[in-house]
């Protein structure tokens, strides 16, 4: 390595260490679960329907969790910087070419060498964060499946990436304005992705059912009704051999719409808990969330391709040649494409998760007014905290990057307040 990449990753390296040292002053001076003075003693105070060694692992938990979520996006960008500084990326491109290989072999290998490299280099986050969620009993899945699991996401993964790579280094080798030409087929791969994933993609990590409960199905189904929801069945997914927090969701477009539970939450939660998570769930369906979802997805790949095109051709001008990238098509400008569209994305985290809160804050309400009642709310809301052992009220760096919902907080404080306006 030349003195001048020595220098780059040292000063990077450096950067990662205080970085590293500053989250983690962050999250210990911010402990989970610090509640308002207002709410000490309600409803909402975990202290009420948290043991003390619940509490006291919550605290510790969420910490861990908060600084390895933080330290994810820096640590990713870090493997894609030193492919690139180190001359990694442009050895393995040479090596493919001199064994004389045709490019529509070269180019799938060179993608798996990139993506697997990247994937096996930030492993050790990914089991520490299994060995917490193990420790703490959350977790509830073997060593087996979850490494299962995790060679199911690769292979998607890998085949997502090899196919969308090839396409792009296409359109741009042709020319023109080929960041415009990419946003234009981004709508329909994004509209095929969210059909299949209830139905071809899910399945793959978890076995769907039919609600085991037929009275309760009847009453979902019924519930449906009531919001001029055309569903038919109910699924129940097993989750209970890898987790014992709780869910629900419903998922898909046209036929591929499935409403979906946890086996998890049919255990714990009683009937009312459950409809109302199953309203809130309708909610996103009436007030079409799935759809504005689609079309934020686009229109924020609009964003990141004008953006990002115009960052992935300066640094290209500027650094290609350092880094061994002959041209904006060079497949060999793989892990810068991947480093800018990583980055981007991190920094349009509070954005998006602010969207993504309002909708979940619009499908409470809608729940709430569809059955009539907030009764059960605050348990379910309690359950589901104590299941997952989640923070009741993060911090503000941690609500604006890592929260797409309400805090449970103010989830349980909103169901609080509208039994007592109701009441009244």
């Amino acid at each position: 390595m030349s003195f001048r990449r020595h220098s780059a990753f040292l000063k990077y390296s450096l950067l990662f260490i205080g970085y590293g040292i500053a989250v983690a002053l962050y999250v210990w001076y911010t402990m989970p679960n610090q509640v308002p003075e207002a709410y000490r003693g309600t409803a909402a105070d975990p202290a009420t329907f948290f043991t003390s060694h619940q509490l006291r692992n919550s605290e510790w938990l969420n910490a861990a969790r908060n600084w390895i979520f933080f330290m994810s996006g820096p640590w990713e960008w870090l493997v894609y910087f030193m492919m690139l500084a180190s001359g990694l990326a442009r050895r393995w491109r040479v090596m493919l070419e001199e064994r004389g290989l045709p490019i529509y072999i070269r180019f799938p290998l060179y993608v798996l060498m990139i993506q697997g490299s990247a994937y096996l280099l930030y492993f050790p986050l990914r089991v520490i964060g299994y060995n917490l969620s193990k420790a703490y009993g959350i977790s509830t899945q073997s060593v087996e499946g979850w490494l299962r699991d995790k060679l199911i996401a690769f292979g998607i993964g890998y085949a997502t990436m090899l196919a969308v790579a090839a396409v792009a280094f296409w359109i741009v080798s042709r020319g023109g304005r080929w960041w415009l030409k990419l946003w234009l087929l981004s709508a329909p791969f994004t509209l095929f992705m969210m059909y299949v994933q209830p139905v071809v993609i899910d399945p793959l990590y978890s076995n769907f059912t039919r609600l085991s409960d037929p009275k309760l199905e009847a009453a979902i189904l019924e519930l449906a009704d009531k919001a001029d929801i055309s569903a038919h069945r109910v699924y129940e997914v097993d989750m209970s051999e890898k987790t014992n927090a709780l869910n629900a969701y419903v998922n898909g477009i046209g036929s591929s719409l499935r409403i979906v539970l946890w086996d998890t939450t049919l255990q714990r939660l009683d009937e009312p808990e459950i409809l109302l998570i199953m309203a809130h769930e309708m909610g996103h369906y009436v007030m079409h969330h799935l759809e504005w979802s689609a079309v934020g997805a686009v229109g924020s790949s609009f964003v990141l391709l004008a953006i990002g095109g115009w960052i992935y051709r300066v640094a290209i001008r500027n650094r290609g040649s350092r880094w061994g990238i002959r041209s904006l098509s060079d497949m060999n400008a793989l892990p810068l494409a991947l480093l800018i569209v990583s980055m981007i994305s991190f920094a349009s985290l509070p954005l998006s998760n602010y969207v993504s809160r309002q909708a979940e804050t619009a499908a409470d309400r809608y729940a709430v007014e569809l059955i009539g009642s907030a009764e059960g709310s605050v348990t379910m809301n309690q359950k589901m905290a104590v299941a997952a052992l989640s923070d009741i009220n993060p911090p503000l760096l941690v609500k604006w990057f890592r929260d797409t919902h309400p805090s449970d907080m103010e989830r349980i404080v909103y169901a609080d307040n509208y039994e007592r306006t109701r009441g009244k």
